[in-house]
């Protein structure tokens, strides 16, 4: 009789176990999944713009785009274009001459207007964009033109940037032309010899007007 009831008993807590497992699988299966939001994939990111960087013994010229910054009076500061005439527009100082001056010196000239209306003015001046240094290539290349001249830039290399020589260029007779204190230099530039490592010096550094002319 004994042997019957733990027998039953048995069988019972066997079968309780078995519908609490099938309840949980049916619970389980009616449950919707959670899952944690998933941020959509922007895809790369694009790379930081690069700090133009201003050349050595750089002066401001028409065409250049400076910022001017006042430190507690945003209301003076502006991004302003260097005009033919060499000057920039700025709120309240009106008109200043930048040209042919060095962002330094243009500082200091900004600084010293704005003291008529700013007591102790902190001013900054930031190069955004070197338009007025220009060179020039024309004739037997195959990409003539105007070349902005933001660095460092040798005949030579001027003249890959444009393409090279076309076929029938006369690359012994290659002048630069130079306005220099007012006064008009020329330069001969030899393509035959540099390309045989000779006469290396002739292979000068471009300055901003420069002209080179290809016959």
């Amino acid at each position: 009789m004994t042997t019957r009831l733990c027998s039953t008993n048995i069988v019972n807590a066997i079968g309780v176990v078995a519908a609490v497992f099938t309840t949980a699988a049916v619970l389980s299966a009616q449950s919707p999944v959670r899952t944690s939001p998933v941020a959509p994939d922007s895809g790369p990111r694009a790379p930081k713009a690069a700090s133009l960087v201003v050349p050595l013994q750089y002066t401001i010229g028409a065409d250049d785009v400076m910022s001017v910054l006042f430190w507690r009076d945003k209301d003076m500061s502006s991004e302003v274009t260097v005009r033919p005439d060499g000057k920039i527009t700025l709120p309240l100082l009106n008109d200043i001459d930048a040209a042919g001056l060095t962002p330094t010196q243009l500082k200091d000239r900004i600084a010293e207007e704005a003291k008529k209306y700013v007591t102790d003015p902190t001013v900054t001046v930031e190069v955004k964009a070197i338009n007025s240094r220009k060179v020039y290539i024309t004739g037997e290349v195959r990409k003539p033109g105007l070349y902005p001249l933001t660095g460092s830039m040798t005949v030579l290399q001027l003249i890959a940037i444009a393409g090279g020589l076309d076929d029938y260029a006369k690359g012994d007779k290659i002048s630069i032309v130079r306005n220099e204190g007012g006064q008009q230099a020329s330069f001969k530039f030899n393509y035959k010899e540099l390309l045989k490592q000779r006469n290396l010096q002739q292979n000068i550094e471009l300055k901003p007007g420069d002209s080179i002319l290809v016959p």
